[in-house]
């Protein structure tokens, strides 16, 4: 006899039909459609569970619906098992319970091999620039971000709080041996409400909570930041998977203004800063998409060959399951030591915020982390929309032309400059140029 609950047989198909190997490249969009349902299933469980505050038969439908969607939402994203509360029943509400509501946080996930970086970060937001948002650190065990090196950040910041992330999340379907992949579970792991989520080689121009402030941001609860405008039809494989994955899925308004979708680029997303709203609940259950992208299968199968690191699963995983995020108005720029009127060249890329005033760029202090550990560089040039010609290898510059060109304000200048001698002092005193 057929049953009359609506739920039961698209829950079959959630629990039987996992999303596991071989050929997960083809389940990306298929994983977006679950999130989606799940994401409507908690919902409409929630609503009726406040509508309903007595222990009737309609509130005890709801609180099934909740456990079913809790259940199928850890089939599908194993990693959501706190080992230390491996029975839990509730793992999604659980963890969201453990976020502060209304806070605001920066997050960096940070490694032994990136804690050089992460102290120069930390004097550039905090001395330099005066930020007073929390700060996160998030490492994956004592092998990433051992004790000494950890004593080195409290050393700087007294106030940070670290994270193991090994600690929150199962490891054996993540397997966070790599940079890369802890972000979005960094993000999704902290305390706050809305992170700022930061790779250490990131440097400041403005307090990193304006941010907060970017009108994208306040629309969508989600802000990223573009990368090189480079490499038009190439990387031809890509396209046609992001299209087949979006098979019957309406491209957001986003996407459709996007360059690589549109006019064939190649590189969407720079992701080394990342602005997020978990309290939407849609995000938040998007935000679980970009993390699966970033598990060690997933990863190792599809996500780091199709595409470069972490970078495009954050739109690409908030795209399949249909929630709303912004980008920055521009595509990468560059920022130059020397000044010129034709072209500007660097080792890094830039960002501008919605007054075409630089907020942060990637790369670090120095001129090229990738050769030189003790050459460090104070930008003078910006140039923006205009054409990249990308180094052939890590010792050569890039270059930008045919842009829009000026140089760096007073105020830009002095948050570079003002971190510099701090910089070159933590070096010493925390015998840093080993990492």
């Amino acid at each position: 006899m057929p049953s009359n609950n609506p739920f039961e047989p698209i829950a079959k198909n959630f629990s039987t039909t996992l999303l596991k190997g071989p050929n997960l490249k083809d389940k990306f969009g298929e994983l977006g459609h679950r999130v989606e349902v799940l994401t409507s299933w908690f919902v409409q469980a929630q609503s009726g569970i406040r509508i309903e505050n007595q222990p009737t038969a309609a509130s005890n439908k709801h609180n099934a619906l909740h456990l079913l969607a809790e259940n199928l939402t850890l089939a599908q994203f194993p990693f959501l098992r706190n080992p230390s509360q491996p029975l839990d029943p509730t793992p999604v509400t659980s963890l969201k319970n453990t976020y502060v509501t209304g806070s605001r946080g920066i997050v960096i996930p940070v490694g032994f091999k990136t804690l050089r970086f992460a102290i120069h970060l930390i004097f550039n937001i905090r001395t330099v620039l005066g930020t007073r948002l929390p700060i996160q650190v998030v490492y994956a065990g004592e092998d990433d971000l051992p004790e000494y090196s950890r004593n080195k950040l409290k050393a700087v910041e007294s106030d940070i709080e670290f994270i193991d992330i090994l600690t929150i999340f199962d490891d054996s379907s993540m397997g966070l041996q790599d940079s890369w992949a802890i972000k979005p579970f960094a993000a999704l792991a902290s305390t706050f409400e809305q992170v700022i989520l930061l790779d250490a080689d990131c440097m400041f121009f403005q307090k990193p909570e304006v941010l907060f402030d970017d009108l994208g941001y306040r629309e969508t609860g989600a802000l990223f930041f573009h990368d090189r405008k480079l490499w038009q039809h190439g990387f031809q494989e890509r396209h046609k998977w992001w299209k087949l994955q979006m098979k019957g899925r309406k491209p957001s308004a986003t996407l459709l203004k996007s360059l690589v979708w549109k006019d064939d680029f190649a590189e969407e997303a720079d992701s080394g800063v990342v602005v997020l709203d978990k309290s939407r609940f849609p995000l938040f259950m998007g935000l679980l998409h970009v993390c699966w992208q970033n598990t060690k299968s997933v990863r190792e199968e599809v996500t780091y060959k199709m595409t470069y690191g972490d970078k495009e699963s954050w739109w690409f995983g908030l795209e399949l399951c249909g929630v709303p995020y912004s980008f920055e108005a521009h595509y990468g720029s560059v920022l130059g030591g020397e000044r010129s009127k034709t072209e500007v060249c660097g080792f890094t890329i830039s960002h501008l915020d919605q007054n075409n005033r630089l907020i942060w760029y990637n790369g670090s202090l120095l001129k090229n982390k990738a050769v030189d550990k003790k050459q460090f560089q104070i930008p003078v040039m910006l140039m923006y929309d205009g054409d990249w010609k990308k180094g052939r290898t890590k010792a050569d510059m890039s270059c930008m032309v045919k842009g829009k060109l000026r140089e760096l304000s007073n105020s830009e200048m002095k948050a570079i400059k003002d971190t510099v001698p701090l910089a070159q002092k933590a070096d010493e005193e925390y015998s840093l140029l080993s990492f």
